[in-house]
Order: structure tokens, then C-alpha cells, then sequence
């Protein structure tokens, strides 16, 4: 039987991704049943333009159409069978987004679904329930953005509840976080976790995965990051410039600033939640797209 592939575009504030997938038809490996065929990453960093201007400007709108022109001949390449592009906080923010987007589809061809913060997170937490060795214990999911934070309370393996906020690394650098968003967010997450005991975080996006190897320097197992640990590298990494983090800390420029915010962000929600570890599964929002698209697929 032919293989299928499968492809999600995710076009965040900070970088755009095109994943692609490999369907083992192979029914002993039912929990390998898609493999990565290739992974993309280019920083356009379309928030830097939105959160400070209200719009996606015309030098970063034609580069994200010529994106999207080859990120279309790469899927012919590898035969995608179906796809999904999907864009987040920078373009719901954009007051030009809809021009945008309808450009691109006149251009490429290529439909871009703009999705809000609760689809996005529901998008992304069933892959992580997976991954996790207490299923039965409470977790707060946290996805760090440029644009916004997803968290949703999970017990027992069950959602309980999704919320989304307008605090992102980008937005943070371009001094673009609404006055109160903090308070809200605390005051709500406070409000939400008062009668679950021993919550702990379940962390996605770059950020997350960069801090965890960054603190991880001797390969420890089961993909925890200790809360104590992230205060640790985050009092390192603080006082540097960008160039001095590149510089220690190998780390590349679309990297070595937003960083920093997301670790605040990450602690901030691990102090309110008393959290003592966060779970780092390496998977994100394209990861969750793919597999809609493959359950889809499985039961037309």
C-alpha cells in the first residue's frame, strides 16, 4: 500500500514551521504510526511587526507569500497527500491579516486557517497525555508563544478547562502586553488550580525544549525539567545582552532574545501552580495538526 504524507504549516509571531509526516503502514507499529519525513524552520518573526505596528508590514507580507511558494513545491516533493496551515496570535492581530492571507492563496494556492487560542491548544495537548508516565496526576499544559501563553488544567488525563492570554516572548520584547494581562492571568490561574494538589507543568514550544537542553548538560532521562533548575539558568541567562547568550550559551538570534521572556513566563505560572518540575515532551502545535489531518483521514 502507498504511504501517505502528511504536512502542517504553523505560522507563529516568532517562526514559520512546515512539518511532513510518513504514514508506517506497518500494524505492529501502532505507536509509531507516523514518522517525520522533514522539519522546517524559518524566523520571519512576523510579531515583531504586528504587536508594534498593528499590521504585517509589506517587506515581511512578500517574504511570507515567497515562504509559502516554497514551502508548496517542497510538499509536491514529498507527495503530501493532504495539509494544513494554520496561523496564530501575530495573524489574528494583524488588522491586514485577511489581505494577507487572501494574497497567499491567490499566489500559492495554499488556504491559511487563522485559529484561535482555545483550537490551538486543543490541537496540541492530546499528543502530550501520551507521553507522560502518571496519567492520573493534575498537569497544567503551558505553550509558550510569541504571541500568547495556552494553558489548559488536565486531571486524570481529562481537560478541565483551556485559557489563553495575550503574553508571548515577541509581545514582551515589543513592550506590546496590555496593562492587567499579568494581574488576569495570575489571579485566573490562582482561581482555576485552588482545589487540585500537586500540579505540575506540561511545557511546549522552542523555548521550552532549548532551556530544557540548555539545563540538561548530562542527559538525564524522562524529559523533566526541575522548577529550580529553569530559576537557575534564567538568573544566568537574565543579565546577558543577545549577543552575549549567542555567545555562551551557542544559541542562534531568533533564539537568544526571546528566551528570556519565556522563562519568565514559565516561572511565573510555576510559582502560582507551586509546580516542581515541567514535563518537556518534544512536540508542538504542527505535531497536533498532523495528527487531525491523520485521524481524519482514518475515518472517512
Amino acid at each position: 500500500m502507498e504511504n501517505k504524507c502528511y504536512a502542517a504549516i504553523d505560522i507563529g509571531s516568532n517562526a514559520v514551521r512546515l512539518l511532513i509526516k510518513q504514514v508506517k503502514e506497518d500494524e505492529n507499529l501502532v505507536n509509531k504510526r507516523l514518522s517525520k519525513a522533514m522539519l522546517l524552520r524559518v524566523p520571519l518573526r512576523l510579531g515583531f511587526d504586528v504587536f508594534a505596528l498593528g499590521k504585517v508590514s509589506e517587506v515581511k507580507s512578500i517574504k511570507l507569500r515567497r515562504l509559502m511558494k516554497t514551502l508548496r513545491q517542497l510538499m509536491k516533493i514529498y507527495e503530501v497527500t493532504d495539509y494544513r496551515a494554520c496561523a496564530t496570535s501575530a495573524m489574528r492581530d494583524a488588522k491586514n491579516g485577511k489581505a494577507v492571507i487572501k494574497k497567499i492563496l491567490k499566489d500559492t494556492g495554499i488556504n491559511i486557517e487563522v485559529i484561535d487560542g482555545q483550537e490551538e491548544a486543543r490541537m496540541i495537548y492530546n499528543n502530550h497525555i501520551e507521553c507522560l508516565e502518571d496519567r492520573t496526576g493534575n498537569y497544567i499544559y503551558v505553550d509558550v508563544g510569541g504571541g500568547n501563553t495556552e494553558i489548559n488544567l488536565l486531571t486524570n488525563g481529562e481537560l478541565v478547562q483551556s485559557l489563553s492570554y495575550n503574553i508571548g516572548t515577541v509581545r514582551m520584547l515589543s513592550n506590546a502586553v496590555a496593562e492587567g494581562s499579568w494581574q488576569q492571568m495570575k489571579e485566573e490561574l490562582a482561581r482555576l488550580t485552588a482545589d487540585f494538589q500537586g500540579i505540575n507543568i506540561i511545557g511546549t514550544g522552542g523555548n521550552i525544549n532549548r532551556l530544557y537542553r540548555l539545563a540538561d548538560k548530562k542527559g538525564k532521562k524522562k524529559l523533566r525539567l526541575p522548577v529550580s533548575s529553569l530559576q537557575t539558568l534564567y538568573d544566568e541567562l537574565k543579565p546577558l545582552t543577545p549577543e552575549q547568550r549567542m555567545e555562551a550559551f551557542n544559541l542562534k538570534a531568533d533564539r537568544a532574545d526571546v528566551i528570556v521572556p519565556a522563562a519568565e513566563i514559565f516561572l511565573t505560572i510555576a510559582g502560582i501552580v507551586k509546580a516542581e518540575y515541567i514535563h518537556v515532551p518534544v512536540m508542538g502545535l504542527a505535531d497536533g495538526i498532523i495528527d487531525n489531518l491523520y485521524t481524519k483521514n482514518m475515518t472517512e
